[in-house]
């Protein structure tokens, strides 16, 4: 068949560039690799409590045969999205199959020609591509700079929305919430948070944890981490969930989720709060790793840990002794970060062990030392 000549040359280009994605199948190993932050995916317990609630309702395996407007709404989404607001002390939440459905679904349609969106220059690529289906204008500012997001609030004419993650998975480290938070207030900006990435890992998120859930617009939070399910959520206010139903795209024009991850995403929560154990034996962990005085980019509390190489082929030399260990990690490459800026992605879990932290952490010294 014949296809299109500049597909053939682009992708050449990445093969050349060595920053060509494939499709693999996972293969065995000690995980420093996957976002099961608290193992739950791989939980006996939780997977043995799943299918019991398959045996009592089977029903939940079908499919959902609709959009939520017209044949996928059902008690069951009534219930969990009552729980998940409830859960998070907010008036409303409103289901996704994805974390990154629900903020395409949220940045195309929450502001208009005359409003500016200001995101983080870090923040996840849906939140770009929601905004590109908008008609706002986009402005980047760097990296939690709280001085350089000020100078474009105050040079901003019109609504202002704030874009920015709590934990950001590609560096490890956190959004400085309470001040963004103030500073938008200052401003009479909205902020919205993605809390992929920190919710479970502290508990209900941080937005909660610092009481932040009715001073800020809208919370993106993700089940294919930490809660080890699928979907995603946006909590906030009624009149929020309203507007979405009513205009965002994605929602409307979506097939539902079927039953099973739905009622999945509530059993989650309860075993979460059933084992609160799970989330001090990964901080834990990540305190264990730090012991090995590894320079890292990320902050001590963050489940993801990110070192830099000297080199890219350090970098690369790095990852193939790990995977001869069969040690599982994730070399970045750009254009997913900055040239120049790679680096290996550790994700630290509740059930990796000391000794398997001890070779991790030996393999990677010896790369950084040794030419």
């Amino acid at each position: 068949m014949n296809q299109p000549e500049h597909w053939h040359k682009v992708l050449a280009s990445r093969r050349e560039n060595g920053n060509y994605r494939s499709l693999k199948i996972q293969e065995e190993g000690i995980d420093f690799l996957s976002n099961d932050y608290l193992g739950i995916a791989g939980n006996k317990a939780f997977q043995k409590h799943l299918l019991e609630l398959l045996n009592v309702s089977p029903e939940l395996l079908s499919g959902a045969t609709g959009s939520r407007l017209i044949s996928g709404n059902s008690l069951v989404y009534a219930q969990a999205e009552e729980f998940i607001a409830r859960i998070h002390d907010l008036e409303s939440a409103l289901l996704f199959p994805s974390g990154y459905k629900a903020n395409l679904a949220l940045f195309s349609c929450i502001a208009g020609r005359h409003h500016t969106i200001l995101v983080d220059e870090l923040v996840h690529r849906s939140v770009h591509d929601g905004c590109a289906l908008s008609h706002a204008q986009k402005k980047k500012f760097r990296h939690n700079d709280l001085n350089h997001l000020e100078y474009l609030l105050s040079h901003t004419i019109g609504p202002a929305f704030i874009a920015i993650e709590s934990l950001y998975s590609m560096d490890g480290d956190f959004a400085p919430l309470e001040d963004i938070v103030t500073l938008a207030e200052q401003y009479g900006a909205w902020v919205i948070v993605d809390e992929a990435h920190a919710v479970g890992v502290f508990g209900k998120g941080l937005v909660h944890r610092y009481n932040l859930q009715n001073r800020v617009l809208a919370t993106v939070i993700t089940y294919g981490k930490a809660f080890g399910m699928q979907g995603a959520v946006v909590v906030g206010s009624s009149v929020l969930k309203e507007y979405l139903i009513n205009f965002a795209s994605p929602f409307i024009y979506s097939t539902a989720m079927q039953g099973y991850q739905v009622q999945g995403i509530v059993e989650a929560y309860q075993f979460l709060e059933t084992y609160p154990h799970l989330g001090s034996e990964l901080q834990n962990n990540i305190e264990y790793f730090r012991k090995h005085q590894i320079h890292s980019l990320s902050q001590s509390m963050s489940p993801v840990q990110i070192v830099q190489f000297p080199t890219v082929g350090k970098l690369c030399k790095a990852v193939q002794e790990l995977k001869q260990q069969k040690i599982n990690t994730y070399p970045i490459f750009s254009p997913t970060v900055k040239a120049g800026s790679e680096r290996l992605r550790i994700a630290l879990h509740q059930f990796n062990s000391p000794a398997e932290i001890d070779e991790l952490a030996c393999i990677i010294k010896n790369n950084l030392t040794h030419d």
